[in-house]
């Protein structure tokens, strides 16, 4: 092994082979490349001591290992150093020298050609490879069981296979490839799919906050990114409230705001989606204390909804300790559904502490996005929530695009019918601020 002479670094040193840009179909074998890389040949039994004393210089590469065999001397291996940092023996420190003297090593470094194939190489460098120069190269994607969720831009599409492809092999686990191809505007609120790469099966389980859910991926909605804001709303609530759930999906809140002993209606207009959220409360055995409907949002809430408050609510409701709370997370259209609640309840209305709190979520693109949600919230209402409401930052769902929950008490002069509205006197006890906080 002849002694290094250069001090050059290569920056693409461990980049695939340029010849891979513009593969749409995916050549595992065209990834190989052979690399010099400096070398320290030691004794084999003081490998362990002098690793401690190299960190900073061996070669730090996930899959490729940092001590290999020497191939002309069976007494010997060859510790991998970092060809950034390594060019000759003056490249070590003075401790490393220290060290290699103590251990009769020659501080002598020398060059091993290497050969990395399509394993070595992360993701994203493949993709970085293979796609045209200069454009953004996105290797993230949203996990659900073992399909990788992706939200490709039109300059990727050319390479969607590829891309599928290279998630599958560079993440354990993950078995299917699928990307988003139309936007959730449907009245089911699940969205169009193409499987890029790997199985069919789009039957899946989740783990989310402890809880198991299964469900046909491709038949209803569910969004990893939500567990935090599921979590959120789950510990807002205590033993014994109760909880309307206007659009549930298949039960990400639902399910643990029933393990916590409230009770639960919960609705969803998409017969998938009701079908699984059935099968998810027995799976999580809650489904005695859920009581599931498979309605128009609006529907819900003015049947059962309604009957269930005028009982909550009504001449006996001094004596509940217990809160109601309305979840509506349905951004696209949630607000619009807020109007349901304006005269929905007969008779006198019970004291203001124990009125419904309702968390109505929403897109906003505009440059101030909470107060923009106050502002069409209470334009369907018909009042203020400037002062009576608070809004949460749920998460940043596209450049200029956020997912915002807005929490408040909903006035009795706007629940009860024959209430005039008194703004100057509107006492609804304030609602505790939350914090802003991005769930990514």
């Amino acid at each position: 092994m002849p002694e290094i002479e250069t001090n050059q670094r290569d920056p693409e040193l461990f980049s695939p082979p340029s010849d891979v840009r513009g593969m749409t179909k995916l050549d595992r074998t065209a990834f190989r490349k052979t690399v010099t890389i400096p070398v320290l040949k030691v004794r084999k039994e003081i490998v362990n001591k002098l690793m401690q004393s190299l960190k900073r210089a061996a070669l730090k590469r996930p899959g490729i290992k940092r001590v290999i065999e020497d191939p002309e001397d069976e007494g010997s291996r060859l510790i991998m150093l970092d060809p950034y940092k390594m060019f000759t023996d003056d490249s070590f420190e003075k401790g490393e020298l220290s060290t290699l003297k103590q251990l009769n090593v020659s501080p002598q470094i020398s060059r091993y050609n290497m050969e990395l194939t399509y394993e070595n190489f992360k993701s994203e460098e493949i993709l970085r490879a293979v796609l045209p120069e200069g454009q953004d190269v996105t290797s993230g994607f949203s996990r659900v069981g073992h399909i990788a969720h992706l939200n490709l831009r039109d300059h990727q599409l050319p390479f969607k296979h590829l891309i599928g492809q290279v998630m599958i092999d560079k993440n354990p686990g993950i078995t299917s490839a699928v990307n988003k191809i139309n936007n959730i505007d449907n009245t089911y609120r699940n969205f169009q799919m193409e499987v890029l790469a790997g199985e069919e099966n789009m039957m899946t389980k989740v783990r989310e906050n402890n809880y198991t859910y299964e469900f046909d991926f491709s038949k209803v909605y569910w969004n990893p990114r939500l567990s935090t804001e599921h979590s959120r709303i789950t510990q807002l609530l205590k033993p014994g409230d109760v909880l309307f759930d206007v659009f549930a999906g298949v039960g990400p809140f639902a399910i643990p705001v029933a393990k916590k002993n409230c009770t639960v209606f919960a609705n969803d207009l998409n017969p998938e989606s009701h079908k699984w959220l059935l099968h998810n409360c027995k799976l999580n055995k809650v489904d005695q204390k859920v009581k599931i409907f498979n309605l128009d949002g609006e529907d819900f809430l003015q049947g059962p909804v309604r009957e269930e408050l005028m009982q909550q609510l009504g001449p006996l409701s001094k004596e509940r300790k217990h809160s109601v709370h309305i979840v509506m997370n349905l951004p696209a259209k949630a607000i619009e559904f807020l109007s349901a609640f304006k005269s929905l309840l007969d008779g006198q209305p019970c004291s203001s502490e124990l009125l419904p709190i309702v968390h109505c979520y929403s897109f906003s693109k505009d440059a101030n996005p909470a107060k923009d949600v106050q502002e069409r919230a209470g334009t369907v209402l018909g009042i203020s929530l400037e002062a009576c409401s608070s809004v949460h930052l749920v998460r940043n769902v596209a450049p200029n695009k956020e997912m915002l929950c807005i929490t408040f008490r909903i006035p009795a002069a706007i629940l009860y019918k024959n209430q005039t509205l008194n703004l100057e006197n509107h006492e609804d006890p304030p609602l505790k601020r939350q914090r802003t906080d991005k769930d990514f």
